[in-house]
Parts: C-alpha cells; sequence; structure tokens
C-alpha cells in the first residue's frame, strides 16, 4: 500500500494561549533596540494599554523651582505651586495575515508552532523599529514640537575640514545637547553606512556579550543600533542617540489576538495575528491632530504616517528630560580649502 502522507495544518499546531505570549517575549529578544534598553517594557503601561480608549493619559508632576527663603520670625514663607503636566501616548492596534505558502516551510519543522512563531515574533520586531523611526520622523519634524533643542545639526557646518562629519569630537557635542543629563544618554542607532565609517575610523569596539552571541558594536562606550531605515538624504545621515526607556511599550490585549482559518475553496490555511500595544516616546505628548488615512477618511488609531506627522506631537518634559538627540551629520566633508571660513 502507498505510504498515507499527512499534511500539518496551522488549526493543529497553533494554541493561541501559549502562542501569543511566546510571540511578545520573542519579539523583545529579537529587538535590537529593546536589547539595548532604548525600549523598556512596563507593567503600568501594559496595564493603559489594556484599560481600553485611544490615547492613555499619564500625569506626573514638574520639577520644583524657586529659590529657597531664609527662615524668619518675622516673614512666612513664600507658598510655591507643585505644577502637574501630562504626557499622552496613543494605543497602537496593528495586525497581520499570512497564508500557508508563506508558512510552509516551518509547518514541516520538528516544533512548528515555535518556529512559526520566531517568524511572527521576527516581522514585529521589525515592525517596532518602523514604528519607532516614524515617531522619530514626527517628534524631529518641526521646531513645532519643541523638540529642537535635542537636535544637532552639522551637515552644513563645513567651515572647516570635517566641521560636518561624524566623529568622536562631533559625536560628544551631539551627547551635551541634554546638558548636565548628558549621562542618561546609552546608546546609538546609526544607518550601516555611518557604522562602516566609524569602524574605518577605528572607533568602533565589538563586545561579544555572551557564549554564542553576535558582537554588538559599541561607540564612545555606548552601544549602538545598526538600522538601514534610518533617514538618509543628499548625504546627509541621522544618527540618534537615546537613553535606557527612551521609549516606553506595554503590551494589551486585542479582543482576539490569534486565530486560524482554512479556506475550503483554495485549501490555504491562515494564520491571523493582532497587537494592541503602545511605543511611546517619553515626555513628547500624541496631540491626535491628524489621523488621516489618506483616502479622504480617518484610521480608527494612528498609522506610521500619522506618527511621522509632526502636529501629532508636542514635548511636555523639559528638553533635557528627554533622552533623546538627533544628530544630522555627513559621511564625507562637503569642505574644500578656500571655500570655508
Amino acid at each position: 500500500m502507498p505510504e498515507t502522507v499527512t499534511k500539518t495544518i496551522i488549526n493543529d499546531v497553533i494554541v493561541p494561549a501559549v502562542f501569543n505570549p511566546y510571540v511578545i517575549e520573542r519579539t523583545a529578544e529579537l529587538s535590537a533596540f529593546y536589547q539595548s534598553g532604548i525600549i523598556a517594557r512596563n507593567p503600568e503601561l501594559d496595564r493603559l494599554a489594556s484599560s481600553g480608549g485611544k490615547l492613555v493619559n499619564m500625569p506626573f508632576w514638574e520639577d520644583l523651582t524657586g529659590p529657597d527663603e531664609v527662615l524668619s520670625d518675622k516673614t512666612a514663607l513664600t507658598v510655591g505651586k507643585i505644577e502637574a503636566g501630562q504626557d499622552v501616548a496613543a494605543l497602537l492596534t496593528r495586525g497581520r495575515a499570512w497564508s500557508v505558502n508563506d508558512l510552509a516551510k516551518a509547518l514541516s519543522g520538528d516544533d512548528p508552532m515555535a518556529a512559526i512563531g520566531d517568524l511572527v515574533a521576527a516581522y514585529w520586531a521589525r515592525r517596532f523599529q518602523a514604528i519607532l523611526i516614524s515617531t522619530l520622523d514626527g517628534i524631529f519634524g518641526d521646531n513645532a514640537t519643541e523638540m529642537n533643542t535635542n537636535q544637532h545639526d552639522i551637515s552644513g557646518a563645513a567651515t572647516a575640514e570635517d566641521d560636518d562629519v561624524i566623529s568622536a569630537k562631533t559625536a560628544v557635542d551631539a551627547i551635551y545637547k541634554l546638558g548636565d543629563n548628558a549621562d542618561k544618554l546609552t546608546g546609538f542607532a546609526m544607518h550601516s553606512a555611518t557604522v562602516a565609517k566609524l569602524a574605518k575610523d577605528d572607533l568602533i569596539e565589538y563586545i561579544k556579550p555572551s557564549e554564542g552571541a553576535a558582537e554588538v558594536p559599541y561607540f564612545l562606550g555606548k552601544r549602538v543600533v545598526v538600522d538601514d531605515g534610518l533617514p538618509v538624504s543628499e548625504g546627509v545621515y541621522t544618527t540618534y542617540i537615546f537613553g535606557a526607556g527612551a521609549f516606553g511599550w506595554g503590551e494589551g490585549g486585542a479582543p482576539v489576538p490569534t486565530e486560524t482559518a482554512r479556506d475550503a475553496l483554495s485549501g490555504d490555511d491562515i494564520l491571523v495575528n493582532r497587537r494592541h500595544f503602545i511605543l511611546h516616546p517619553r515626555g513628547v505628548a500624541f496631540q491626535n491632530a491628524d489621523l488621516s488615512d489618506g483616502s479622504g477618511g480617518t484610521n480608527a488609531t494612528p498609522s506610521n504616517t500619522n506618527l511621522a506627522a509632526y502636529a501629532n506631537w508636542k514635548r511636555v518634559y523639559e528638553a533635557k528630560n528627554v533622552r533623546i538627540v538627533q544628530f544630522k551629520h555627513k559621511l564625507v566633508t562637503a569642505y574644500s580649502a578656500g571655500a570655508g571660513a
């Protein structure tokens, strides 16, 4: 008798109660931004992401200000106010569906659920990075966001050789845009061409974090995340410098996070994965001003295009307490002798 071949179908191997937390955990493990500490998951943001509503309000106390006063038995102390501010994050609701053709190789392995989970988690890690970069485009898109204090742009400063080029010297200037909070900055996000330039200058140090793990680049003692999604325009590269927890991450619960379906007519199995989450730059409030979908309608929650719109952002922390600096530079100087100065 001919051997019977049993076809593995998605519904047989995906257990949503196990699959969902596995994907969330693996997303964190696979995200260089998370592993570097730039993105920090927060239990309070988890709670807020699950609390309902499309905007999350996060009140905070402003720093106390004003001079102290000399105590006197004749004059009462002046009573100052304790001021409150409010950060606002947007709930992001995203999803993706895949057919069995997309996942066929994973289904054939010894542990198909883990294999598919790894594929899905790697997908979400890439999407988180795209969301983060879109958000950075938005918050630094215009001075209206009041983030210009956290910008260091040397791309047009070719008054002397290499004035407009990233180096240890110019990067230190960028770091100190945060003044006495400069020590709170712990990592860089750079285009691969920027990392290559610094490596050629012998300024990149590679450190192996553990046995079997890939080497991690460091610049000026700070971890480097390499992402070619970072902006490049006419030879001007954008690098970001971050502090730990610059972006807060909270994972909510989509009503049906994972489900499987089968198209009886085509014979295709389908896996659907949905996520509700917060990925928010601490201290820059979402304004909910532009949720246009590009077709005359309105998105229920922000798209990446909406996140990249500067009208949607407003700084609410003191500038040096927002642990993000934008650094625009070149890799090759535009200076020529006799043209500068």
